[in-house]
């Protein structure tokens, strides 16, 4: 035994392990694995079912004490939300693109551009002087040239209203007095130098690779979110004294779950649309939305065991500062992946 104790049923007196033979066949640990296999599904399903079904059941049955039967919160929120994200990531995928030195200016690669004749290039370059507000006149090739080093010199990547050419050139404003920001952003600026010096030629690519940290930093996001969450709801009954943190931490946690179940569906009918593109899906979309609303609703008056009109308006707060700390949860993760780019 665990504890040493000396056992003479099949379960310690002391520390409830079972007793059995310490060396297993290989047959027992097959026979072990198909039990946990069958155990965790049979939980699994019945207490997926309660969790659509019954909003705020679950939860209630855990604070309750009747654990027993249902598969434990922490447990399926670890799996729903692995399968969650493992089918999230193959319907979106942000990637840098790839550009070389075929740039394209004004839907045009350079090297189709320098391949014109003489009549094409004319018109060409008299719809770029159009467009930019100028005289309606040809370039000649070495204008053009100016022009295109001109257009990518100026353009850029902006974390910040303006673009500045080297440290060195930030530095000497800082040292003038011109500049005078705070340390954040001064940071981001050194990084918005850094980066248009690394990807002068294709700023695509840059925001490809913050947006592509930003979406692999959206399990983190979530969970750091969830107990926030709970914080929230703690606040909002503060005054239901038989409601400990670790209970709005549950309710949250099936809440969570519910959430993944039910934009899993979303995203199945948003690829199915992209086959075959019939109207009702978009407005089945939008009906699963208000089921998601609809389901915390329900679910915190179910729980919290408060009349229909409390509920509702703790529901709306509850919306209004969850978004706002979402937002706030957003913008960190944004200047991290700023600062990893």
């Amino acid at each position: 035994m665990n504890c040493n104790a000396q056992v003479t049923g099949k379960y310690c007196h002391i520390c409830g392990q079972e007793n059995i033979e310490p060396k297993e066949s290989a047959l027992h640990l097959v026979n072990h694995f198909f039990q946990d296999i069958t155990h965790f599904d049979g939980k699994f399903f019945s207490s997926l079912k309660l969790l659509i079904t019954k909003p705020g059941f679950l939860s209630a049955e855990y604070v309750r004490g009747r654990r027993a039967s249902y598969l434990n919160p922490i447990r399926m929120y670890v799996f729903t939300s692995a399968i969650f994200f493992l089918i999230f990531f193959t319907f979106f995928k942000i990637e840098g693109e790839k550009l070389t030195e075929n740039s394209t200016v004004n839907g045009k690669t350079l090297i189709l551009i320098n391949a014109m004749d003489s009549t094409a290039f004319a018109d060409f370059t008299r719809n770029i002087n159009r467009e930019d507000k100028k005289p309606d006149v040809p370039m000649t090739r070495m204008e053009f040239k100016k022009y295109y080093d001109s257009a990518i010199k100026n353009s850029g990547i902006h974390f910040t209203s303006r673009i500045y050419r080297s440290r060195a050139e930030y530095d000497s404003l800082l040292r003038s007095g011109k500049e005078n920001n705070n340390w954040l952003v001064k940071q981001l600026i050194y990084k918005q130098i850094d980066a248009n010096q690394r990807f002068k030629k294709n700023p695509r690519q840059a925001f490809g690779n913050i947006g592509e940290t930003l979406l692999h930093k959206l399990p983190q996001m979530l969970f750091i979110s969830l107990p926030l969450l709970a914080l929230l709801l703690k606040l909002l009954y503060i005054r239901k004294k038989d409601f400990y943190y670790a209970d709005h931490g549950i309710f949250t946690i099936h809440l969570y779950i519910f959430i993944f179940i039910a934009l899993l569906f979303s995203f199945g009918l948003a690829k199915l649309h992209s086959e075959v593109h019939w109207g009702v899906i978009p407005m089945l979309r939008n009906i699963l939305t208000f089921v998601i609303y609809f389901y915390t609703y329900k679910a915190m008056r179910n729980f919290y065991g408060q009349g229909r009109a409390k509920t509702i308006m703790k529901f709306f707060i509850l919306i209004v500062l969850f978004s706002l700390l979402i937002s706030l949860l957003f913008s960190s993760f944004l200047v991290f992946s700023i600062f990893n780019l």
